[in-house]
């Protein structure tokens, strides 16, 4: 994948799993809004979070540039702002893909013609890709369950199941 918009759980989650490599290895850019750079990195360090300076580090990197909307795109659903800058970014750039999780943000990016991936996608993509194994899949997936990433149970069983099959492939 050439280029995606990242909202701000994708980014904490992996990132406090130490995977936020997964997405440098998958995406070539990787842009972030100015409103989730506040959200993860400078709330985060304020809160003392270890994943904050992973983001943070990544930026510094160059491989996650940080870039503000010009025009916020009309968004018909009530979203955080964060997400709304996703959107926006993305719509201004012509990136089609949004890296987000939250179900109404997704529908949103959706009705704004884009193409939304989630957390869950980016790592089975992983696999798919032989850049995880199947342990190390079912490590990932523990991790950020464990750090608070919520997954229902029949999406983690479907998930571990498509995991196994990649891993074959």
């Amino acid at each position: 994948m050439d280029k995606v918009v990242s909202n701000a759980t994708p980014l904490i989650y992996l990132a406090k799993a130490n995977k936020l490599s997964l997405l440098q290895t998958l995406v070539k850019q990787v842009f972030i809004p100015e409103a989730v750079y506040r959200e993860v990195v400078i709330e985060g360090k304020r809160l003392g979070e270890k994943d904050a300076y992973r983001v943070e580090r990544a930026i510094n990197q160059g491989w996650i540039l940080v870039q503000g909307a010009k025009i916020t795109y009309p968004i018909e659903i009530t979203i955080h702002p964060g997400e709304v800058e996703v959107i926006s970014l993305a719509k201004e750039k012509g990136i089609e893909a949004v890296l987000m999780d939250d179900v109404k943000a997704r529908a949103a990016s959706e009705m704004a013609g884009l193409r939304p991936i989630g957390t869950l996608w980016l790592i089975l993509k992983a696999v798919k890709d032989h850049v995880l194994g199947f342990d190390e899949f079912l490590s990932t997936i523990e991790n950020i369950i464990q750090s608070g990433f919520y997954l229902k149970e029949e999406v983690y069983l479907k998930a571990v199941r498509k995991a196994r099959k990649l891993s074959r492939d």
